[in-house]
């Protein structure tokens, strides 16, 4: 997987370009929407596709070149929608709930949404000035970050402190989304990250985030509130839908859901 996206951000412009997004629309190659003068915008070229439900792919936005790219990715997430399944039924049993309440709350596999978003970041002749990908944390139930094998750059927020998250090329990095914390009525952090430039060399990455679909309704599961941990966050739905804008504005959707 890391190989072809590499190999796609490799080819020239024109070739990159076939696959543009259009207007405002997030699907397709390109960079940040602009959706407000103030905003600060990242130093990453990036590739955003649906794929699930299969029937919301726009494969007219997934590259035919490399010409193993969409079989590739077509196993890729698939092979991740079993392990989002597993890690749901783990996180209610490491908390002694019913095995399935947070995938029932999640909702089948085929209604839900994936999106697999490759981040291409050239060398960047001021790392001190310039941030890869702003501090945000994610829309999503879980999010799986394929890392670069060579170049580090992700970073995670802990106490007032950003801590980098070190290479490990046979693993995935996985971190709980918002619709995790909020499930789990904040047992489940969802932490803030960002990625770092590089001056000397270029880093790839490919970030896929799992999400309910948005006609769910998401709310704590049944066992996580009690009178010691009283309900932190309402019932939200299509809580995605306003992400990009507070991830533009530097803010936390999450904050529109707390009680």
């Amino acid at each position: 997987m890391g190989e072809v996206g590499k190999q796609f951000f490799d080819f020239p412009p024109e070739t990159k370009h076939k696959y543009s997004r259009k207007d405002v629309s997030t699907e397709g190659y390109g960079s940040d929407i602009i959706i407000a003068e103030e905003q600060t915008l990242d130093w990453t070229d990036r590739l955003f596709l649906t794929t699930s439900p299969k029937d919301q792919r726009q494969l007219k936005f997934w590259p035919e070149i490399p010409e193993s790219f969409r079989e590739t990715l077509h196993e890729y997430t698939t092979e991740l929608e079993k392990l989002n399944e597993i890690l749901l039924k783990a996180m209610a049993m490491c908390l002694n709930l019913e095995e399935n309440c947070f995938l029932d709350m999640y909702g089948e596999k085929e209604n839900a949404t994936m999106i697999a978003r490759f981040n291409f970041y050239p060398p960047c002749p001021r790392p001190d000035l310039v941030i890869g990908i702003k501090p945000h944390a994610d829309a999503s139930a879980f999010t799986y970050l394929l890392q670069d094998k060579q170049v580090e750059g992700l970073q995670f927020l802990k106490d007032n402190q950003w801590y980098r998250v070190p290479l490990n090329p046979e693993a995935l990095v996985i971190n709980a989304g918002d619709y995790a914390e909020i499930m789990s009525n904040g047992i489940f952090k969802s932490p803030v990250h960002r990625a770092v430039t590089n001056s000397e060399r270029e880093r790839m990455s490919l970030a896929v985030f799992c999400v309910p679909n948005p006609d769910r309704e998401i709310e704590p599961v049944n066992g996580v509130v009690n009178e010691a941990r009283p309900r932190l966050y309402k019932k939200v739905k299509d809580y995605a839908r306003s992400y990009f804008e507070y991830y533009q504005r530097g803010r936390r959707p999450i904050e529109a859901a707390i009680i």
